[in-house]
């Protein structure tokens, strides 16, 4: 008999998560079905078909749960159930049905850093005093000083200001300090105290058994205080985070949760840590993914922008993780801005940037080039992505909000010499000539006031108009799907200067498709193409060369 040459084995299938597109819904700005001015979940099952039509995976729902608002729900009074001002449970079940109709995962924020004052574990902290087994649940300590006047220490709030609220006891006298990473109505949990995450454990069950698919973990990597409470040089909270910190154990008891669970639910971790400590909480038993701030905070430098590619390839890659691309997200100055105003983000748990003052026309027109080329890169590169809720329609940061609609608890904090980030939050445009733009019932006011000149940028105006932001973000999400290459597989650099990126992309083994090329020109003049048909081009070719501070994917 003549051997039969042998077939190559097709890959396993990989868990979905693994190369998905994400897109991330800020539910007070998505759409207003009831006319009140704020985004609701019935607003956002309204628009779904959008959604859709950018070619994305899943959803990513910023907090809807019951809370005061101080910090935009990221202070959770209860975290089982929907706030009034969004719907219903049942709303929330509605979405999610409508979602999975769609072929997109739902996954939502999970806080478990923090709660808001208002929960009540907290008050009932308050109420039964010192020593009391409630107050264990948080971090409550005995001020320095001869009466317990001062501070523990001298660390501060990422939002600014001091890390310690003093609270007056049962009895009406000065009593214990309590820590707050974030604003004071945000007390932390004691993560030492095995309570905290039973509750946890129970707060995700709810969530997967309702079907959610998966979890955004805010603040993740700061759940572990050095409770010795010691001073440090510029006031940083100690926060470890290393091999041996109790926070990876917690992170391994989320994981045997979800596991429990079929449907390859998962989570994705926010942490401003270095690569190589990101990568621990990557690790097989751990979490699933987390997000690339190396990769947002490079700017429109091609030496960074390469740096952060392979660093964090390398790093996530020794831990058999994907890595996660993003570009924008609700606590960043939209990238439009960023790359118009030549500015890199900064900061750990709330990364800033110093794009506060109002580009002319010429920087927008510059960060809206840059802002499309780097989507072919968000979108180009192996893992998954994440889109942020009007980064497809091109919408620039809003600097100029009147001082008295700014409600982010940062600008206080910070004594009015930040804006916060209420810019990167105003409702979305949809559709119309004037505010509310189709986010809301005409007449509507929004929470936050949306610019009169967004008429061009509304879904409506580039639905259209093949050469729009919207039109690109599709065009894109259908060329990943189709082309593994896109997805998954190697990244081979070809080319590197100052103003140019040249990579190729290759399928995985056993998994077909073409290889494909990427280039990105950073310059403002054009350059030369290589060699391979033009899929896409973000910008018309001049005089067959990309155009300047564009990008192309060539077979």
């Amino acid at each position: 008999m003549t051997p039969q040459s042998a077939q190559p084995t097709p890959a396993a299938p990989q868990p979905w998560w693994r190369e998905a597109v994400f897109y991330q819904v800020y539910p007070r700005s998505f759409g207003d079905t009831t006319g009140d001015g704020t985004g609701d979940l019935a607003g956002i099952t309204a628009r779904l078909d959008h959604v859709a039509s950018l070619g994305v995976d899943a959803l990513w729902l910023s907090p809807f749960y019951p809370s005061p608002q101080v910090d935009a729900g990221y202070d959770v009074a209860d975290y089982c159930d929907v706030d009034p001002m969004f719907g219903t449970l049942d709303d929330l079940d509605t979405l999610v049905a409508a979602a999975h109709a769609r072929g997109l995962r739902v996954t939502i924020d999970l806080v478990p850093n923090h709660c808001s004052d208002q929960h009540p574990w907290f008050q009932a902290a308050l109420a039964a005093g010192r020593g009391s087994a409630e107050r264990e649940l948080f971090h409550f300590v005995e001020g320095r000083g001869e009466h317990g006047e001062l501070p523990p220490n001298n660390w501060r709030s990422a939002f600014g200001g001091p890390s310690w609220t003093r609270v007056t006891e049962p009895d009406g006298t000065p009593g214990q300090w309590y820590y707050h990473l974030f604003a004071p109505e945000q007390p932390d949990f004691d993560w030492g105290r095995p309570e905290v995450l039973a509750e946890f454990e129970r707060i995700l069950r709810f969530w997967l058994d309702r079907g959610i698919d998966g979890f955004r973990i805010d603040v993740s990597d700061a759940l572990i205080k050095d409770t010795a409470w010691e001073d440090t040089p510029d006031g940083n909270p100690l926060i470890p985070k290393d091999d041996a910190s109790g926070v990876h154990e917690i992170y391994r008891a989320f994981r045997a949760v979800m596991d429990s669970y079929d449907g390859d639910r998962m989570a994705v971790i926010e942490t401003g840590a270095p690569d190589d400590v990101v990568a621990l909480f990557l690790r097989p038993d751990e979490m699933h993914l987390a997000f690339n701030f190396r990769f947002v905070k490079a700017g429109w430098d091609a030496a960074a922008i390469r740096a952060a590619v392979d660093e964090s390839l390398a790093a996530y890659g020794a831990v058999g993780a994907p890595t996660t691309w993003v570009t924008d997200n609700h606590d960043t100055t939209r990238s439009v801005t960023r790359y118009g105003a030549d500015v890199r983000l900064e900061g750990e748990y709330v990364p800033g940037s110093t794009a506060e003052l109002p580009l002319d026309d010429a920087a927008l027109a510059r960060g809206t080039r840059r802002a499309r080329a780097m989507a072919v890169l968000l979108l180009g590169l192996p893992g998954a992505a994440y889109v942020y809720a009007g980064q497809e329609l091109g919408l620039p940061e809003v600097v100029d909000l009147p001082a008295e609609v700014l409600q982010d608890p940062i600008v206080a904090r910070s004594g009015g010499t930040s804006r916060g980030r209420d810019g990167c939050r105003v409702p979305l445009p949809w559709a119309g000539s004037r505010p509310p733009f189709g986010f809301a019932p005409d007449g509507t006011t929004t929470w936050l006031p949306q610019p009169e000149d967004w008429a061009p940028l509304t879904a409506e105006s580039q639905a259209d108009d093949d050469a729009s932001m919207l039109a690109l973000y599709r065009a894109l999400g259908a060329l990943r799907r189709a082309e593994p290459a896109l997805r998954g597989g190697d990244v081979e650099w070809l080319e590197q200067t100052a103003t140019r990126l040249v990579l190729r992309r290759t399928p995985a083994a056993g998994v077909g498709g073409r290889a494909l090329t990427l280039v990105v020109n950073l310059g403002e003049e054009a350059a030369p193409l290589p060699d391979g048909e033009l899929l896409l081009a973000t910008a018309p070719l001049v005089g067959g060369m990309l155009a300047g501070e564009s990008a192309g994917v060539l077979a």
